[in-house]
């Protein structure tokens, strides 16, 4: 996937101004929240099961060598074959050889995030081979000329029925459907010939079972079962980070990874796979390989924000900050949107690349009180603020600001002085309405909406007066 997260701020601000995306955004904003409120009700203590699950991600993170040497070893035993990429473009080398290897001609494939880093559909087209996603927001994406996916979970979620529609229409040369149920249907019906023509099979990995040498798979749609068992050859594709070491400890993160994403209390389909097909059993991969991926995933464990490498890529951070869901997931320029993508992209592609991103934040932590494997996200993206400014990434103007405030708060009567002036000259500039049309130095503040004045009196001088009246105003 093409990488345009240095141009954040100018397609945020294009896609503020796009009626048509914010139509869409406005009708699943808040959709996937009520719902994950509801299904939480019935765990019998969440935080402690949201504790539960943290430990559990933390546990294989401090150990992570030795669970994915355990996966290696165990996973081999039961007939799969374990390869690793150190890079993007080993995982395109890697599926490439496996095709090549078993004579594939056809592949057909459900939602891989890390796929998306290797652009991994472009790769396989540039090779000679035919690739069809199967996921229906995965499949929209493809026939509208692989348009990047916008969220974690949905990745057609920034379209309209109606826009699904036409373009189902004319990329099928079919009468243009109005209800969601035909286009489900229709979508059906073309991709029913794939999944009994393909060749080869590649999946994600929500986990990869370290004691078992397994993958899980947890989807709604019922695609990834079809299309990791019905071909001879399955690939499962995921990043080194998504190891966790029992089948007990998927059990407890099961309570937690689909009430966090769509706010059910269990997916439609959870598909637990272990090695090649048996004698005697019907149906499973005859040869299956696991490719875990690096791609600046080991850089992240030692630095400080490692703790981002606890996602479970529910997608509960970007259904609740309010800046996703203004701007929606394409402004983010890479694989991974929201709060946790601002975390991500730019430690895995450099955080020169991504210079917007840790500021795309509140910092108002509603992403931090729901995620269900209590990643401190917005700790992290302070953390990524602080190196930016102690490696100069920042505007000099920025930088001189942040270190006059810094001097000034360390003297208490200055800063005392100063702002007293300050919110003086605030209320002078809001006039007669009270309201600030335009603030010096600060632009981006009121370029798009008026600013309140202040009472032209600081906190202090307000609160010193309300106890001289005894409290009563």
């Amino acid at each position: 996937m093409q990488i345009a997260s240095m141009h954040f701020k100018e397609r945020a601000h294009d896609n503020m101004g796009n009626a048509q995306l914010q139509g869409n955004l406005q009708k699943i904003k808040g959709k996937f929240v009520a719902k994950r409120r509801q299904s939480l009700v019935e765990l019998d203590d969440v935080e402690a099961t949201r504790e539960a699950a943290r430990a559990i991600r933390q546990r294989a993170l401090d150990n992570l060598d030795v669970w994915l040497e355990m996966f290696e070893r165990n996973a081999t035993a039961r007939g799969a074959t374990v390869l690793w990429a150190e890079t993007p473009a080993d995982v395109n080398r890697h599926v490439l050889a496996i095709a090549a290897r078993h004579g594939v001609g056809k592949i057909i494939k459900s939602k891989s995030m890390v796929s998306e880093e290797s652009a991994l559909d472009r790769a396989i087209e540039a090779a000679g081979l035919d690739v069809v996603e199967t996921d229906l927001g995965e499949y929209i994406l493809q026939i509208n000329d692989y348009e990047p996916p916008s969220h974690i979970i949905g990745p057609a979620l920034h379209k309209s029925k109606e826009e699904v529609s036409d373009l189902f229409a004319r990329v099928h040369g079919t009468a243009r459907k109005v209800e969601i149920n035909e286009l489900c249907l229709e979508a059906r019906q073309m991709l029913r010939k794939h999944y009994l023509s393909a060749d080869m099979g590649i999946s994600g990995g929500n986990f990869f079972v370290a004691e078992t040498g397994s993958v899980v798979l947890v989807t709604n749609e019922g695609n990834a079962t079809l299309t990791t068992t019905l071909p001879d050859v399955h690939v499962a594709i995921s990043g080194i980070e998504k190891i966790v070491p029992t089948l007990e400890d998927v059990a407890t993160l099961m309570r937690m990874l689909p009430r966090s994403a769509t706010g059910q209390s269990i997916s439609n389909y959870v598909d637990l796979l272990t090695g090649i097909r048996g004698e005697g059993e019907f149906h499973g991969a005859r040869h299956m390989y696991f490719i875990l991926v690096d791609a600046g995933r080991s850089a992240v464990l030692g630095s400080e924000v490692s703790e981002a490498l606890r996602c479970i890529r529910c997608g509960a951070c970007m259904n609740h900050c309010p800046v996703y869901q203004s701007i929606g997931g394409h402004s983010y320029g890479w694989v991974y949107p929201g709060p946790i993508g601002s975390i991500l992209t730019p430690s895995y592609i450099g955080l020169e690349n991504a210079l917007d991103l840790p500021q795309a934040s509140t910092l108002c932590n509603q992403c931090g009180v729901v995620c269900p494997v209590k990643i401190p996200l917005p700790d992290l993206l302070r953390k990524l603020r602080e190196q930016q400014f102690a490696r100069r990434l920042r505007p000099w103007s920025e930088r001189a600001g942040l270190r006059l405030w810094s001097w000034l708060a360390a003297r208490p009567r200055l800063f005392g002085a100063s702002t007293r002036i300050g919110v003086r000259m605030l209320r002078w500039l809001g006039g007669r309405d009270s309201l600030i049309h335009r603030l010096p130095l600060g632009r981006g503040w009121t370029d798009g909406r008026d600013m309140p004045a202040p009472a032209g009196r600081t906190f202090r001088e307000l609160y010193a007066a309300r106890r001289a009246d005894g409290g009563q105003r």
